[in-house]
């Protein structure tokens, strides 16, 4: 068709042949491939930093155990965590608490209750926690204990010292002659229990110094992968020698005893519990007089585990990382300094099952988008509860065979004042042995039938024995049935 002779084009001036369309169409959908997976693709996993701390009971400033504490980095970091005032250990003692919080499985079901029964006789073919968080795409590596004088080298990608050598302590500087402040009372005495101020610098001490500086080397060049990086503080575990500055803040004629000292206080204790306390160390660091200088030694060991705790945050706050990392710092146990005349751990009061417990979650987290605002929480919750909390924060799946146990702190951590159903159980080292913690009420319960009771609200140092008064009966009976069900008896040790 013609026009004033011009000829009609065929399509409109600009718009491209069916050919060229053909291929513009090809190219959209190719870059739709290559981007669309990116823009629906999930977020970053956050990443973890794991802090252990050995045989520290609640003498840190943030839980007011001892007056005397001195711990700025504890406080620096409850400033930044929802700190849970109320936490309790699954164990009294390194191996069975250790133990279950790598894994999963409390100790009455797994059937390690002492320190004596090496982890992998008694579960062999458990995923610990950072190799199952490996298996999800994490880098797992760590520094100091973790685990009970093991690494299990299966369960990290890498480790501080070296994990074929299996063994987590690095070397530390210690006196070359050997009992320095208390003598051995005989072979019964643990040859750690000793103390004293050494003439050296921190990093001649090496230590939680050179775990904390492997630590802080990871967190200031962090792997691709997100990370699970665990950090154990050995101080305040025994035997308590840091470098001298460390002692210096607590004077010899200046020291208080223990806040939960009283004289007769395991008069109305049941037999079992009164024969739990009374060890043999206790007397013995009396008779020879040294009392307040061992409550010197560990509040020197606190104010020393506190400055590695520093280099740590340090770390972590010039780590490119920083604002995508679950903190979480956790207790094992506490420690006995004379209350209930004790000395040591194993037992279920309030002085050994209380113990540190943070949480600090970061914005963007899958399951707590709005992160924590710090804080503190009272309900009673476990250490034991963080292998579960952390899979329910990271959104990493369950181990199918065999899930985790514990409960979710994720409630807590979005409302620190949430309802809350739960107790926290601590198993002594045999079956039948436990305590409970509650709100308000802590229960004892020993195999021989004996018990304890005590309203924490009133008497925070577990002064007053109530199981025997009429008026608690009811609650007696309902703590009574908080207890492990069908406890596995204890294996080879």
């Amino acid at each position: 068709m013609k026009a004033l002779g011009m000829a009609i084009p065929n399509r409109i001036p600009g718009n491209p042949t069916p050919a060229t369309a053909a291929w513009r169409n090809l190219l959209w959908w190719v870059f739709l491939a290559w981007t669309l997976p990116g823009l629906h693709a999930e977020p970053r996993r956050p990443d973890i930093l794991f802090i252990a701390v050995d045989d520290l009971n609640d003498w840190i400033s943030p839980l007011g155990g001892h007056p005397q504490a001195l711990t700025p980095n504890f406080d620096r970091l409850a400033r930044q965590s929802v700190l849970f005032t109320n936490a309790h250990c699954i164990a009294p003692s390194c191996g069975p608490v250790r133990a279950a919080i790598l894994s999963g499985i409390p100790p009455w079901k797994s059937g390690l209750y002492d320190n004596r029964q090496p982890l992998r006789e008694v579960m062999p073919d458990t995923t610990l926690m950072p190799r199952h968080f490996a298996n999800h795409g994490y880098d797992a590596a760590g520094a100091g204990k973790i685990l009970h004088y093991v690494i299990d080298p299966p369960s990290w990608d890498d480790y501080f010292p070296d994990k074929s050598k299996d063994q987590p302590l690095p070397f530390t500087l210690y006196p070359a002659k050997r009992p320095v402040s208390l003598p051995r009372g005989g072979p019964w005495q643990y040859q750690e229990t000793d103390w004293g101020p050494l003439d050296c610098t921190d990093e001649e001490f090496g230590g939680d110094h050179a775990v904390t500086g492997w630590v802080a080397e990871r967190l200031a060049d962090p792997p691709e992968k997100p990370f699970f990086l665990a950090c154990g503080l050995y101080r305040p575990h025994e035997p308590w020698f840091v470098p001298k500055p460390y002692f210096a803040p607590f004077p010899l004629d200046q020291i208080q005893r223990p806040p939960g000292d009283l004289a007769g206080d395991l008069d109305d204790v049941p037999p079992a519990g009164r024969a739990l306390a009374r060890n043999r160390y206790f007397p013995h660091i009396n008779w020879h007089g040294q009392w307040r200088a061992g409550v010197q030694g560990y509040l020197a060991s606190i104010h020393f585990a506190d400055a590695m705790l520093g280099r740590v945050l340090d770390a972590l706050e010039k780590s490119p990382r920083r604002d995508n990392t679950i903190v979480v710092l956790w207790g094992d146990h506490g420690w006995h300094l004379g209350e209930k005349e004790h000395w040591q751990k194993f037992t279920g009061w309030r002085a050994c099952t209380r113990v540190p417990f943070f949480i600090a979650v970061p914005r963007g987290c899958p399951g707590l988008p709005a992160g924590t605002t710090p804080g503190r929480c009272d309900k009673p919750v476990s250490t034991f509860d963080t292998f579960r909390t952390l899979l329910a924060l990271t959104g990493v799946a369950d181990r199918p065979a065999a899930p985790v146990e514990g409960n979710d702190l994720t409630p807590l951590l979005r409302d620190p004042d949430a309802e809350w159903g739960h107790h926290a159980i601590t198993q002594l080292g045999r079956p039948g042995d436990f305590a409970v913690s509650g709100e308000r009420f802590r229960y004892l319960r020993y195999h021989d039938g004996g018990e304890e009771l005590y309203d924490i609200a009133a008497d925070p140092h577990e002064h007053v024995n109530l199981a025997t008064k009429a008026e608690h009966a009811a609650t007696l009976g309902a703590m009574r049935r908080l207890g492990p069900k069908d406890p596995k008896p204890l294996m080879s040790r």
